[in-house]
């Protein structure tokens, strides 16, 4: 058996169902990667409440749905370990050291942060949990020494400002804890929301999501936002900046009818409804074993404990690992033997 070198710990952290920008943006790669990787995905519960302390239901509700979801695309949890943020303590306390290397000013001016602020309308009463949440993602990826996060181009500076951390801590404390993960970013780095907007997401409404039943997809393609110029089939149409043919781009297997589909398109005299047909036939294709296989999972409540279960109980022997030599470093294992 080939030695698995690179660590790879999911980047992007969805806090309830997944939906078509997760998968290109870096769930697709998870797939693959667990391969050749030792991999580690984590559902981030307690990022959630960051901004739903006020319903920890729908929070707890989610972990099973973002579960299902990543079984039902392909993860394995034979070969990657899935594992619940709130479980693993060790977590916590290695964000509360990290915490005293970043200044708030440092977080204030985090890409990231300063654009889900302003797309969450927080305006001046921003939850001081979220505010941090790039120490908790740090934490989340440097617990396991991850080499490799896959995340789509949103989440880059994430990932910068924890090798920021990696190298702070070891610079400070004179040790090599951690290593300096780098961001893996696909050629789809974002699927635009499906109207028009660079961000999907629940609570932007714009979102496909992999486990919406067919006339659920079938709505949404239906009013999907195209080219606003667009208003006669014979008209000229806009390819570029377009979500039915950035969708196609992402999902359609046939290169060639797609590239013609551009082609009239932007010469004039194709509809944007025959194009929104067939996206809908391509992405029907996609999500029909996606959600059979989910159907099928979503029957054996018990089974998708145990893999919880098993994988929180993984994580935390290596979290507890790095979290003992962060603690020897920092002269905090007083009674170590």
């Amino acid at each position: 058996m080939t030695e698995k070198k690179e660590i790879i710990l999911t980047g992007d952290r969805p806090t309830g169902p997944l939906h078509l920008g997760h998968f290109v943006g870096s769930l697709k790669a998870r797939v693959e990667l667990q391969e050749t990787a030792t991999q580690y995905v984590m559902i981030a519960d307690a990022q959630a409440l960051t901004d739903h302390a006020k319903e920890p239901e729908k929070v707890s509700q989610n972990v099973k749905q973002v579960l299902l979801d990543y079984l039902a695309v392909g993860i394995d949890p034979k070969k990657t370990t899935i594992f619940i943020q709130s479980q693993i303590p060790e977590l916590f306390e290695l964000s509360m050291y990290f915490l005293n290397l970043v200044t708030w000013n440092r977080l204030k001016h985090n890409p990231t942060v300063k654009q889900e602020i302003q797309q969450k309308g927080f305006g001046e009463s921003v939850p001081a949990g979220f505010m941090v949440y790039p120490v908790s993602q740090a934490a989340d990826i440097l617990a396991f020494k991850a080499t490799c996060v896959p995340v789509g181009e949103d989440q880059r500076p994430m990932i910068e400002q924890t090798s920021e951390i990696a190298s702070h801590f070891n610079r400070i404390y004179n040790a090599d804890v951690f290593v300096k993960p780098k961001a893996l970013i696909p050629k789809i780095a974002r699927l635009p929301g499906t109207d028009g907007q660079a961000k999907m997401g629940k609570s932007l409404g714009n979102a496909i999501y992999l486990s919406d039943p067919v006339d659920v997809v079938s709505k949404k393609v239906k009013k999907m936002y195209t080219d606003p110029n667009h208003l006669h089939i014979e008209d000229p149409g806009t390819v570029e900046g377009n979500p039915v043919f950035a969708y196609l781009d992402a999902f359609g297997t046939d290169i060639s009818k797609i590239q013609e589909l551009k082609d009239h398109y932007q010469r004039g005299g194709l509809g944007d409804g025959t194009v929104k047909k067939y996206l809908l036939e391509v992405l029907l294709e996609f999500l029909e074993p996606i959600s059979k296989r989910r159907k099928e999972l979503e029957e054996d409540q018990q089974h998708l404990s145990n893999i919880l279960e098993s994988g929180c109980e993984k994580a935390r022997i290596i979290t507890a690992q790095t979290l003992s030599e962060v603690k020897d470093v920092m002269h905090l294992n007083y009674f170590s033997k």
